[in-house]
This record gives structure tokens, C-alpha cells and sequence, in this order.
């Protein structure tokens, strides 16, 4: 437990370091409350932008609040994804380049301690930037639309946090197969949207798909309960988050003996 915790806290050392801490929750504050204010000022934005027949009127229905963070989530959901992805890239690639890692691995740690730093210190990087522009959207929406309670927002936020889960548990497991930056960001980002897309394409038989998590957060908000289908989800993907983990463990396992 000692050695998690000290790998933890230099992850957390050097995400100060490289300016995650700031640069992450900054783009994503800046893509969650543009939602709700694009959103309350479309009419005068299109009106600004002119090209409008003589007498035309912009007439468009005001969202709610609850669709409104639908759409919220729908933002984090295609640029939030890629910068995920890039924010976690790099945690063994860097270390395995610059020989730090075989430094690390030469003293009393296990596979399991350093992985699960890796895991740790991405997730609460991540969820910190997630949690603080989901919630500046939610005051943001309640102010220029319909209330949602806190309640929902928090229930909502849970399940998308999710995602998130899965997103570093998948690029931490190919970050221990591969060791390019690009080849990590690539792979994870293609096997993601393979997922998003199978679960369009096939709703039938991807009904617990981890792809079908930030529908699920929908329902939340739209329905204002939790529902069998919402469990049903939230279930595979903490499975497949927990595979993915116990995969990236074994498999640094055989790099550390190969390497060694």
C-alpha cells in the first residue's frame, strides 16, 4: 500500500509538472459551458451572422434544462473522448522511453501497485476536469433555462463518470502493448468509436454496451429515475473497466520479465 501511494503522488507531482492540472479542466469548462450559452443565444448568434431573407423570423424552441445537459454530454462525448485519450496516453510510453521505468520497476513494486497508479492518478485528474465543467454547465443551464435539481445532475454525472472509466482503463491496457504515443492514441480512439459505432449500428445486440452509457445518463435526466436498463449498462461497463485493468496488469507482467 505504501509503494501505490508513492507512485500515486509522483503521478500526481508530474501532472502538475506538464500542466494537465490546468490545461484539461480549462478545455473542458470552455466545451461545457458553451452548451447552454450557444444554446441561449442561437437566435441572435444567427442573427448576427445575417444572410437571412427580408422579414424572416428565427423562431426556435427553447430546450429545457434536462436536454440541455443532454447536449452537454453529448459535447464530452466526441471532443471530451479524444482528450481523454490524449491525457492518458503517454503514463507508461514516457516512463518506458526515458528509462525511468526500469528505475521504478528495479525497487519493491509489483505490476499491480504501478498499474493501479497509473489508473488512479489518471482517474482523479479526469473526474476533477469532468466534475468541474459539468457542474459549471449544470449552474450555467439553471440560470438561462429550466431548473434541473441537483439530485439528477449528480446522478447523471455518475454515470457518465463512467465513460471515463472505461476510456483510461482501455487506454491504459494499450499503452502496455504498445509503446508510440501516436500507435497508443490511435488504437484507443479507434477501438472507442468502434464500440460508440457498434452500439448505433446494432441496438439490439448491444444493449449493454459501455457505448450506451451517456444514453443511459439521458434517461436519468428525461425520466428523473433510475431504471433497470441504466443498472443493466453501468454494470458492463464497470466489468469491462475491470477487465481491461487486470489485462494491462498481466500483460506488464510479461514486459517486465521480457525486459528483464
Amino acid at each position: 500500500m505504501k509503494n501505490f501511494f508513492v507512485l500515486f503522488m509522483k503521478e500526481m507531482r508530474e501532472s502538475m509538472r506538464n500542466g494537465k492540472w490546468i490545461w484539461l479542466p480549462v478545455v473542458l469548462i470552455i466545451i461545457g459551458i458553451s452548451q447552454p450559452l450557444t444554446s441561449y443565444y442561437m437566435p441572435q448568434i444567427l442573427e448576427a451572422a445575417g444572410n437571412l431573407p427580408d422579414g424572416a423570423v428565427i423562431d426556435i424552441p427553447t430546450p429545457t434544462g434536462e436536454e440541455v445537459l443532454i447536449g452537454v454530454m453529448s459535447q464530452y462525448g466526441t471532443i471530451g473522448t479524444l482528450l481523454f485519450v490524449l491525457a492518458t496516453m503517454g503514463v507508461i510510453s514516457q516512463e518506458r522511453q526515458n528509462g525511468s521505468l526500469m528505475l521504478v520497476m528495479v525497487r519493491p513494486v509489483s505490476a499491480f501497485q504501478y498499474i493501479a497508479s497509473k489508473f488512479a492518478s489518471q482517474l482523479v485528474i479526469l473526474l476533477a476536469a469532468l466534475i468541474s465543467s459539468y457542474v459549471l454547465a449544470w449552474y450555467y443551464t439553471n440560470l438561462l433555462f429550466t431548473s434541473v435539481s441537483w439530485t439528477l445532475m449528480l446522478g447523471s454525472l455518475a454515470v457518465y463518470s463512467l465513460w471515463i472509466v472505461f476510456i483510461v482503463a482501455v487506454t491504459i491496457l494499450v499503452g502496455t502493448l504498445l509503446r508510440n504515443n501516436g500507435g497508443i492514441a490511435g488504437v484507443s480512439v479507434l477501438f472507442l468509436a468502434t464500440v460508440s459505432l457498434l452500439t448505433t449500428l446494432f441496438p439490439k445486440y448491444m444493449e449493454y454496451s459501455p457505448g450506451n452509457i451517456r444514453a443511459q445518463a439521458s434517461i436519468l435526466l428525461l425520466e428523473g429515475e433510475w431504471v433497470r436498463s441504466i443498472t443493466n449498462v453501468v454494470g458492463t461497463t464497470v466489468g469491462l473497466s475491470v477487465l481491461c485493468f487486470l489485462l494491462a496488469v498481466v500483460w506488464f507482467k510479461r514486459f517486465e520479465r521480457y525486459d528483464g
